[in-house]
């Protein structure tokens, strides 16, 4: 495993663009902690988000991996392109003649996933731990590590993420048109959307609805659900207004599985493009 880690981070260090757009991931998930605990002034008034409690503990947790994860499209562009480079600079085939199985090949990309998922993952909760302890108003013990679950469902949607990409890498073999597939994939998901709407509307069936919790995009981004109606503030202003925010933001386990089978998906799909092209 450690040897396979090794020839990927290898070819990583001479992998500028990749450097450059993993750093950026990182300094915008501070960057936006910063701006929210940052006090602006507005007409004499003075107002800091952090005083409205999206630092408080266990919300936290919740808002930071939601917000970390609509930065992850950084990140897929590393894994994309460091798959797509494979092709481009002949580095696959350079790999296999060395003596590198087309199994331990793939197994290496899949390390690499998980790796910089976990990274970003143990970032996240460093990043929000200390948030949370200078700003919350509960510190704790069993508050502060209470709805700890929203960190393991961001890793879990970064793993499955960048395993599609991954797979886009290995079946388009250019890192454009694999991000561009990426973005029309969203596109089809997003049509489904609005065909389940015009069914609804039409025939009163709400059987296209019951599909799209299983398409893979949709499924990972139903692991962590929209915070902003959560907060106190939110839920105030709405009860004054007669309206009721009844969500369900609860990270459940069979919409881990449903990722989890995804990620299988994509990477038995990826080992077989590889078993059977011509490289």
């Amino acid at each position: 495993m450690l040897r396979l880690l090794n020839i990927e981070f290898q070819k990583l260090r001479y992998n500028k663009s990749a450097k450059v757009l993993t750093i950026t991931y990182f300094v915008l998930i501070l960057l936006i902690s910063l701006i929210a605990s940052y006090e602006f002034s507005f007409g004499g008034v003075n107002f800091r988000l952090a005083d409205q409690g999206i630092f408080n503990f266990p919300y936290i947790w919740h808002v930071n991996s939601w917000i970390a994860a609509w930065l992850k499209l950084f990140l897929a562009i590393v894994i994309v392109s460091i798959m797509a480079n494979e092709y481009s600079n002949r580095t696959l085939k350079q790999n296999l003649i060395d003596g590198l199985s087309k199994k331990e090949f793939l197994a290496s990309k899949f390390l690499t996933v998980v790796v910089f998922s976990l990274i970003s993952t143990i970032f996240l909760f460093v990043v929000s731990l200390i948030l949370g302890l200078v700003f919350s108003d509960y510190n704790e013990v069993s508050i502060i590590f209470s709805d700890l679950e929203f960190i393991l469902a961001y890793f879990i949607k970064l793993v499955g993420f960048f395993s599609f990409c991954m797979f886009l890498g290995i079946l388009i073999k250019r890192s454009a048109f694999a991000l561009g597939f990426l973005i029309f994939w969203q596109l089809i998901e997003g049509a489904f959307r609005l065909f389940s709407g015009l069914i609804k509307w039409k025939f009163d069936s709400d059987i296209i609805d019951k599909i799209i919790p299983f398409l893979p995009l949709d499924s990972m981004s139903n692991l962590i659900n929209e915070p902003v109606t959560r907060l106190n503030v939110i839920q105030s202003a709405a009860n004054q207004l007669g309206e009721n925010f009844q969500r369900d933001y609860a990270v459940h386990w069979y919409e881990i599985l449903i990722v989890l089978i995804w990620i299988a998906i994509f990477v038995r799909l990826s080992y077989y493009l590889l078993k059977k092209r011509d490289l």
